[in-house]
C-alpha cells in the first residue's frame, strides 16, 4: 500500500520508544500514512520515569519544520512536547510560514511518572498564542487543570473545563478522562456548537505509556485523510483502546501500548 497522507510531527523524543516522536511515527505508519518529524527535545527515559531532558536549539527546530515542509507538504501537523518559551515562539513562527491548516496540539506537560516537562512561562505563551492557532487541543485532566486552573473531579467538571478552554481560544477540545477513578472511561469532545461524550470500558492496566501522544497522532492521521474532527477523535480513541488491550507488557513501570495492532504482515521477504 502507499501512504494515504503526510503528517509532520513536532515533538520530543522518548528513548524507550513508548511515547513521544517514536510513538507518533509508529501510530502514523500503522494507520497508513507517512510520518515526518521535527524533534524538540531528546529525553533519556524508560517505563519507570524520565532521567534527563536535552533541548534541541530552537533554530534547528525551525529548520526541521520549514525545510521538511518545503519539500514534502504536510496534510496535517501534530504538536507534542514544547518545553520552553523560545521553542514555542520558534514553532509559532514556522507555522506562520508553512501555513498548514490542520493542526493537532497535545499539550504535553507532565510525564506518566509525574515529572514536569514544561515551565510556567511556556504554559503562559501556549495559552495566549498557540491554542488559538490549532484545530483541536487534546489535554488530559492534569494538563486541563494546569491550563484552566480548575480542579476536575468528575464528568461535569470536565465539561466546564472544556468550555473554559474554548473561551481561551481553542476551536475544538478533546479532554481525556483517563485520570478519573471510574470503571467507564469518558472523553469529552467540545466545539463551539457541539458536545460529544465518548465512553469506553476502562482497561485495568498500568501499561498506558504514550497513550496521549498516540491518540493525538491518530487524530491527525484520520483528520488528514478527510474525516471530520469528531469522527477522527472517535476512531483514534478506538485505536488507542485496542492498542492498550493488546499491549506487549514491556518494562518494569508504565509500559508501552501496542501500536502495531492494526498491522497484519502477509508479505514474505526472502
Amino acid at each position: 500500500m502507499k501512504p494515504k497522507s503526510k503528517i509532520l510531527i513536532i515533538a520530543g523524543s522518548d528513548s524507550s520508544g513508548g511515547a513521544g516522536i517514536q510513538a507518533d511515527i509508529k501510530t502514523v505508519t500503522s494507520l497508513g500514512s507517512y510520518a515526518m518529524t521535527a524533534i524538540t527535545a531528546i529525553t533519556s527515559q524508560n517505563t519507570t520515569g524520565v532521567y534527563s531532558i536535552k533541548s534541541v536549539p530552537e533554530n534547528e527546530i525551525s529548520n526541521q519544520i520549514e525545510f521538511t515542509a518545503k519539500d514534502i507538504r504536510p496534510d496535517a501537523i501534530k504538536i507534542g512536547m514544547l518545553h520552553s518559551e523560545d521553542v514555542i515562539k520558534s514553532v509559532l513562527k514556522s507555522l506562520d510560514k508553512i501555513k498548514v491548516k490542520k493542526i493537532i496540539l497535545d499539550p504535553v506537560m507532565v510525564a506518566k511518572g509525574g515529572a514536569k516537562l514544561i515551565n510556567d512561562q511556556s504554559i503562559k505563551i501556549l495559552k495566549s498564542h498557540l491554542i488559538k492557532k490549532v484545530s483541536i487541543l487534546t489535554p488530559n485532566i492534569p494538563e486541563a487543570e494546569i491550563l484552566t486552573k480548575l480542579k476536575i473531579k468528575n464528568l461535569s467538571d470536565m465539561i466546564i473545563a472544556s468550555e473554559k478552554l474554548i473561551k481561551l481560544g481553542a476551536k475544538n477540545v478533546l479532554l481525556k478522562g483517563g485520570h478519573l477513578n471510574n470503571t467507564t472511561l469518558q472523553d469529552v469532545f467540545l466545539s463551539e456548537n457541539e458536545i460529544k461524550i465518548f465512553k469506553k470500558k476502562k482497561i485495568n492496566t498500568k501499561n498506558t505509556h504514550g497513550t496521549g501522544c498516540t491518540l493525538s497522532s491518530a487524530i491527525a492521521t484520520f483528520y488528514s485523510c478527510g474525516k471530520t474532527l469528531k469522527k477522527s477523535c472517535e476512531m483514534a480513541i478506538n485505536y488507542v483502546n485496542y492498542s492498550i488491550k493488546t499491549g506487549p507488557k514491556f518494562g518494569k513501570g508504565h509500559g508501552p501500548i501496542n501500536h502495531l495492532c492494526t498491522i497484519n504482515i502477509n508479505k514474505k521477504f526472502k
